[in-house]
């Protein structure tokens, strides 16, 4: 009898990590091994985050990786905390970054009005600005909101909605409402590791009443460690834990979340037609 095709444990399922920052010094002491985990887990794409976790001066931080291995990809942009620092320089560092063949997408940026790092108004403008870069460069952008959901809908609406380039709402923590306004501009609604939370049940539910279709699953590596690692180091390998996580609240195995979600990655970063036609952009 031939063994059913679940007793393969080798690679359990296909799934796509939306979300990570691999430059972190967390990982610099087992980097190469932790990579080594993640494809173990499934991970067959991971979108290295130019942004996030360092000053504005790391521009390309996420470059490197995407250049080194072949089912990564890299994106570029200025977080909200760093938009105080953010200078015309950077923002013309930017551009040319962005034309980069591995970077496939601009942020994160947004806004964040819990840490409020940056005033609110050049929070604001370093927003819009890159908004400009991006379209021009037309790549989808990967937005952070943090408390800030009514200024952030309001810009994107105003700025980005028009341009049919669409985008991924990062670890998203907002209502079905917002999420659904965000669906309106074209937007991918992902998941991280605090959709396991015991105490996060309003987000499971947006999950569980959003188009699987308009999903996509993340860590934000190294933070948000899953449920029953929290505390801990988050890393890519974890991604698989929001895909079960996801397919309890949808009645779903988790491998049909993954294969599923990861088909939405591709069909907004165009990568199914960029290997087929051998594009480098």
């Amino acid at each position: 009898m031939l063994p059913r095709p679940c007793e393969d444990k080798s690679n359990p399922m296909e799934i796509i990590d939306s979300h990570a920052h691999l430059e972190v010094a967390q990982f610099d002491g087992d980097r190469a091994a932790m990579l080594e985990r993640a494809r173990a887990a499934g991970v067959q794409t991971l979108l290295a985050i130019g942004s996030g976790t360092s000053p504005a001066e790391r521009l390309d931080a996420a470059i490197p990786f995407a250049e080194q291995h072949d089912w990564i990809y890299a994106t570029v942009g200025i977080h909200p905390h760093d938009a105080s620092v953010a200078t015309g320089e950077h923002f013309a560092r930017l551009d040319e970054l962005a034309r980069h063949p591995r970077v496939i997408g601009w942020g994160e940026m947004g806004l964040d009005y819990f840490y409020d790092h940056s005033p609110r108004d050049v929070q604001q403008q370093v927003f819009r600005r890159q908004l400009v870069q991006a379209h021009a460069a037309k790549l989808p952008v990967i937005i952070h909101c943090r408390d800030a959901w009514d200024d952030c809908l309001a810009i994107l609406e105003q700025d980005w909605g028009p341009t049919g380039l669409g985008g991924i709402f990062h670890c998203f923590t907002g209502t079905l409402e917002e999420a659904r306004r965000g669906l309106d501009m074209g937007f991918l609604i992902s998941f991280a590791g605090n959709v396991t939370y015991p105490k996060n049940q309003s987000l499971r539910d947006v999950a569980r009443e959003l188009p699987l279709e308009k999903m996509l699953t993340e860590t934000d590596s190294p933070f948000l460690a899953p449920q029953g690692r929290r505390g801990k180091r988050n890393e890519p390998a974890f991604v698989v834990e929001v895909a079960k996580a996801l397919g309890n609240v949808r009645d779903l195995a988790p491998e049909e979340v993954a294969a599923r979600t990861a088909a939405n990655f591709r069909k907004l970063f165009r990568l199914d037609a960029r290997h087929a036609t051998g594009e480098t952009r």
